[in-house]
């Protein structure tokens, strides 16, 4: 959480910025991209904060449905993008309603069969049902199974 209290509650003061504070550039991330998908709009700001407080990720796409993050997904795959704005890493809820994140994770390798195989799929969840971990490490492509919230000990492993 260190990343994020010095984001959320540390009071920042107005500071003069200097030329070579303005030239600077900001560490290159871990990730070039990634993406959030959880229906709580709470978990996705606290989990994209602590994302961005620990440049873990120079972009992210945050979805609160399974659904829209597969449709994005699909035009990715059919719009030929560079590589670098596909996520390396979709970090994934699994209970959500609609399509769940098993659900999720089984559709995106029969839409996506292009990118599915260059992405992680990071399940993070609330969930503690050891049948849920195990389900979520069987799934082809699931790099890891990780308990909410996310914090900087589960970044710097992955």
């Amino acid at each position: 959480m260190k990343c994020i209290n010095s984001i959320i509650f540390s009071p920042q003061q107005p500071t003069k910025n200097t030329r070579s504070e303005m030239s600077m550039k900001k560490p290159k991330a871990k990730y070039p991209t990634v993406m959030l998908v959880d229906d709580s709009e709470i978990d996705n700001f606290i989990n994209q904060k602590m994302i961005e407080g620990c440049n873990f990720a120079d972009r992210i796409y945050v979805h609160t449905s399974s659904k829209s993050a597969l449709e994005f997904l699909a035009n990715f795959e059919r719009a030929h993008l560079p590589e670098d704005l596909i996520p390396e890493i979709i970090f994934l809820d699994i209970n959500m309603p609609i399509m769940d994140g098993f659900q999720f994770a089984e559709e995106f390798g029969k839409s996506c069969p292009k990118i599915y195989d260059k992405i992680k799929i990071v399940f993070l969840t609330s969930s503690l049902n050891p049948v849920d971990q195990k389900r979520a490490m069987s799934v082809r492509g699931v790099y890891s199974f990780l308990n909410k919230p996310l914090g900087k000990d589960h970044l710097d492993k992955l």
